[in-house]
């Protein structure tokens, strides 16, 4: 990994809270377990038992770092791993109690920053090897307490991010134009909040609606739940229309029920963005362990 694909250093001191707020979570009051087998220095292996992407190391190392171990990795993140029975990645040295306090909140982190990665990056290979040129976003459908985690596997994984809270980017949908009264009020009252700084978004459910947004200076026009052909032939006429007059600073964003199976039925040059949910949710876990030494 080079320096520019290096994301630890996109992360502010705050993840570094959320590690102790996690283990806070797993360890409340006695550790029992800990009592068991005491301060001896041991070593514990990490292996990886199937197909991921490697993701999620900062958080790994913080983890054992507040419980004072050292963690010396085999791989590097943002690796290919595809193991024939299991691969030691990564080694972890420390008290024996302090290794388990930290193992299964380390591995709960890896195994599901890894799982998206993975899940992105073939989302990522699918996109390049069909040429589409837009951009495909993950949705802010993640777990709570969990996004950070959730968003850096998208990043390490090859897609973006989209907005990362509600304080990144103004997205009007359904709800936000219906309590305004109309869609033209809506991005009014958001630019004057907003400023010039960030971006507004709006949903639409319609060209009629789109175009209002359009007219109404809304940078992103998200076309939810059109279908594949529907899309196409909606985006088109829409960037047509408005390059007809002198208009094109806009982006056209798909959203609603895309998948890794049907995505590609929506790759067009008059889509911008295509943005997923099933980047971050219902995406299998990468398979890691880890196993003191004997």
């Amino acid at each position: 990994m080079n320096e520019k694909s290096n994301f630890s250093h996109l992360l502010a001191t705050n993840y570094k809270t959320l590690i102790t707020g996690y283990l806070e979570e797993d360890i409340p009051s006695f550790d029992y377990g800990g009592f068991v087998v005491g301060e001896k220095e041991q070593k514990a292996i990490l292996y990886c038992k199937a197909e991921g992407v490697v993701a999620g190391v900062p958080f790994f190392d913080e983890v054992f770092r507040q419980l004072d171990c050292k963690v010396e990795w085999n791989v590097k993140e943002g690796d290919y791993l595809q193991p024939k029975g299991k691969q030691a990645v990564a080694t972890v040295t420390g008290k024996a109690r302090n290794i388990l306090l930290g193992e299964r909140t380390a591995l709960n982190i890896l195994c599901r920053c890894s799982g998206i990665a993975l899940r992105a990056r073939r989302v990522s290979e699918l996109q390049k090897s069909k040429g589409f040129k837009g951009i495909i976003a993950a949705t802010r459908k993640t777990t709570p307490g969990f996004r950070l985690v959730e968003k850096y596997g998208v990043l390490v994984g090859g897609l973006d991010t989209h907005r990362m809270d509600l304080s990144s980017m103004v997205m009007l949908k359904d709800n936000h134009i219906w309590s305004s009264g109309s869609i033209t009020k809506a991005v009014e009252n958001a630019r004057k909040a907003c400023g010039f700084s960030l971006k507004i978004e709006v949903e639409c459910q319609s060209e009629q609606e789109a175009d209002e947004a359009i007219a109404a200076g809304a940078d992103i026009i998200m076309l939810d739940n059109f279908t594949g052909d529907a899309l196409k032939q909606a985006a088109k006429r829409i960037k047509e229309r408005w390059s007809a007059k002198g208009k094109t600073h806009f982006l056209i964003e798909s959203s609603g029920g895309i998948t890794y199976e049907t995505c590609a039925n929506y790759f067009c040059d008059h889509i911008d963005i295509l943005s997923m949910s099933t980047i971050t949710q219902g995406v299998p876990h990468v398979d890691f362990s880890l196993k003191i030494s004997q």
